[in-house]
């Protein structure tokens, strides 16, 4: 059995533009099913906008999902509520894209932290403190750092702040919203490391949000791709970024910087914007933009079939001509 499993999860904003207006739906993630497996990585990428976010925070229960279900573990995550839910969270965790608006201003480091294990552990007063210093030895802090306040540390050493707060009760699975797309580069480099070093020591899952593929494909074992709230294609990182079966796919590896240009990928502008989720095109919903469009696209919705070997799905009717663009 998968740690994570998700089927059909969907979440719907109501808008009404008046008193007597019908009821609208924005579809954040409509129709989202994927597996997880204890000890993966899987990276979600996509522009921004696709929903990528909402989903990742409605998996920690942060946002409601309007229909569908989540199990991690075996458990029904949505259905709980209360105590149950509180007891469940110590199975599940997140990290933050913002390191610095996701820390309390007004609490120490330590404060922070023993929170969390006030509430979700029974250790004694002393425990917590060791507790705290070894979370900030694991992610590369002294334990000399636990009274300083947030303003008083990097953006760098701020995400490995959130990172130990989410490895404090010892998770099975952490989403990762975006958590290096607020650093520098090199920064980004050590945060990865660090997160690959985690989860080699402790067997943690995660669920790396990212819009950048170079980024997903260094750190993730399996990608799905997500487009206007709905998976476009998964499969393999390395068979994904070497052959792309959806033009969407295709169109965001272009888009990773080459240091040799002669090698590197022929750049893909897709036209247009990204289509509002108030009111999704019939059909595909990529078919705006696509350059391999045709009648069929804007018809029909494809789903996910085979492009390839079985575990690489792709939601397109052109998938083999993918490769030519």
């Amino acid at each position: 059995m998968a740690l994570l499993e998700v089927e059909n999860l969907k979440v719907w904003y109501p808008v009404k533009d008046g008193w007597f207006s019908p009821t609208r739906h924005v579809r954040a993630v409509d129709g989202v099913s994927f597996q997880l497996e204890s000890g993966e990585t899987l990276g979600l990428v996509g522009e921004s906008g696709c929903g990528k976010s909402t989903l990742g925070r409605t998996l920690v229960r942060l946002e409601a999902p309007m229909e569908g279900t989540f199990r991690i573990g075996g458990v029904e995550i949505g259905r709980l509520k209360g105590a149950e839910l509180r007891r469940a969270r110590r199975n599940f965790q997140m990290i933050f894209q913002d390191p610095y608006g996701s820390l309390n201003p007004r609490m120490t480091i330590f404060t922070a932290l023993n929170e969390i294990l006030q509430l979700h552990t029974k250790l004694n007063r002393e425990e917590r403190v060791i507790r705290v210093a070894e979370l900030l030895k694991m992610v590369g802090l002294g334990e000399e750092v636990m009274h300083r306040y947030p303003h008083q540390f990097s953006g760098g050493q701020r995400q490995r702040i959130g990172i130990a707060r989410a490895l404090a009760v010892n998770p099975k699975l952490i989403i990762a919203d975006e958590p290096v797309s607020a650093l520098d580069v090199s920064v980004q480099a050590q945060i990865i490391n660090l997160l690959m070093d985690i989860q080699k020591n402790t067997g943690i899952a995660f669920l790396f949000i990212a819009h950048d593929l170079a980024v997903v494909e260094h750190i993730s074992s399996r990608i799905l791709v997500m487009y206007l709230g709905k998976i476009v294609e998964s499969g393999r990182s390395s068979e994904i970024c070497a052959n792309p079966a959806h033009p969407y796919t295709k169109a965001l590896l272009s888009a990773v910087p080459a240091i040799d240009r002669e090698t590197g990928r022929k750049r893909i502008v897709l036209p247009g914007d990204v289509p509002s989720p108030l009111a999704p095109p019939p059909g595909c919903a990529f078919h705006p933009r696509c350059l391999l469009a045709r009648d069929i696209c804007r018809q029909n919705t494809p789903s996910l079939e085979p492009a390839g070997d079985d575990s690489h799905l792709s939601a397109c009717f052109f998938s083999k001509e993918v490769s030519s663009m």
